[in-house]
């Protein structure tokens, strides 16, 4: 088989009013993304997402299309969409980083993958590791008090055992607005807090010290990223249990968090991580080093959440029941850019059982939508 063209769609949907983001890394109330369909000489599209947030990897939807269009597609017309190492090993030959561009292409080919064999993406990979249902905690923004008191309400009525605050902005108001949810949701759920790299070491461990009434189960990236003796200091000298996210890309910075012994828990994602493969291989290596895995966000659509879905199942180390992730993205944003969007019911997400990754795009829908 082999590939005969790829085409990209730069899309924006708007988040729901309710559902804006606020974090250490500002406000997004549109999600601008780049839709990518892989074409092959066999009758096969493959599709894949490109979950963009400038302020969080530097990439642009314009910049990740421009990528692909002038610089990926032209190196990878031709090659058999089935050998995934060798896509990686092209793309990674053409450009550095610029994760998400590539994830998107990755996520593609192992859709055409499991087309071709009749099979779900898990399946290509290990097979069902777990329940294709999983459970999730909520990211809640970092919103004033009337509103994380509301927000936290309701994800108790709906069911969520995790709730993720967003904190690294203001420290008051941030020790206040994990006081609030704690209120909220009582002594029985689990509270976990993420400063996305917003504070230093000294102000991390100070406001956990704060915090040390409110029982916080997690805290998730609470130094700048790359900081990975600071990320260590958190975890030693506040007792803390510490995710390292913003600061794993990819291996060589996983190995580099694992020999800080920095983290007790990584988060892993195919966009940030430039694709399911290059997930997988963070996820062994921590498993090596007795670490655990768990499923990051970055707000994601159904194509890519469908990616996420099929590697939390196929894959040993992502201990989602022990951490629980995020694979919300679809329910925050006010509409579907697939014909078949996933089935997502609270905390719970459930993972299409279909060939490839189970979803179908509605190109005339993206195309509606395009920037």
């Amino acid at each position: 088989m082999k590939i005969t063209a790829i085409k990209t769609f730069a899309v924006r949907i708007p988040l729901k009013p309710k559902r804006r983001m606020i974090s250490a890394l500002g406000q997004q109330g549109d999600s601008e993304y780049l839709l990518v369909r892989v074409e092959t000489d066999a009758g096969i599209e493959g599709a894949g997402e490109a979950t963009i947030m400038a302020r969080w990897s530097g990439e642009t939807v314009w910049g990740a299309q421009a990528i692909v269009d002038r610089m990926l597609a032209p190196k990878l017309i031709g090659l058999d969409p089935l050998s995934i190492r060798e896509i990686d090993a092209a793309m990674d030959g053409v450009t550095k980083d610029n994760w998400f561009a590539k994830s998107a292409i990755e996520m593609a080919c192992w859709d055409i993958a499991g087309k071709d064999a009749g099979k779900p993406v898990y399946d290509l990979l290990d097979g069902p590791r777990r329940a294709h249902r999983i459970e999730c905690r909520f990211s809640m923004g970092a919103y004033p008090l009337d509103r994380a008191r509301t927000t936290a309400q309701e994800l108790v009525e709906l069911g969520f055992r995790t709730i993720k605050v967003k904190v690294g902005t203001n420290f008051a108001e941030d020790i206040a607005r994990v006081k609030a949810v704690r209120e909220v949701i009582g002594p029985d759920r689990a509270l976990v807090i993420d400063a996305n790299g917003g504070w230093d070491a000294e102000t991390a461990i100070a406001a956990a010290k704060e915090m040390e009434p409110l029982n916080v189960s997690l805290f998730e990236q609470p130094t700048p990223r790359h900081d990975y003796a600071g990320l260590a200091r958190v975890r030693k000298e506040t007792g803390i249990e510490v995710m390292a996210d913003d600061t794993v890309f990819d291996l060589a910075q996983a190995r580099e968090c694992l020999r800080n012994d920095a983290c007790d828990v990584i988060s892993v994602y195919p966009g940030k991580n430039g694709g399911i493969r290059k997930s997988r291989e963070i996820a062994e290596l921590a498993a090596e080093q007795g670490v655990a895995c768990s499923i990051g966000s970055n707000l994601e659509w159904d194509v890519a959440s469908a990616a996420m879905c099929h590697l939390v199942v196929g894959t040993d180390n992502m201990q989602v029941e022990r951490y629980p992730g995020d694979i919300l993205g679809p329910e925050y944003h006010e509409f579907s850019i697939v014909k078949n969007p996933l089935t997502i019911e609270g905390p719970y997400i459930e993972t299409p059982t279909g060939p490839g990754l189970g979803v179908e795009v509605d190109w005339a829908l993206a195309e509606k939508n395009s920037l």
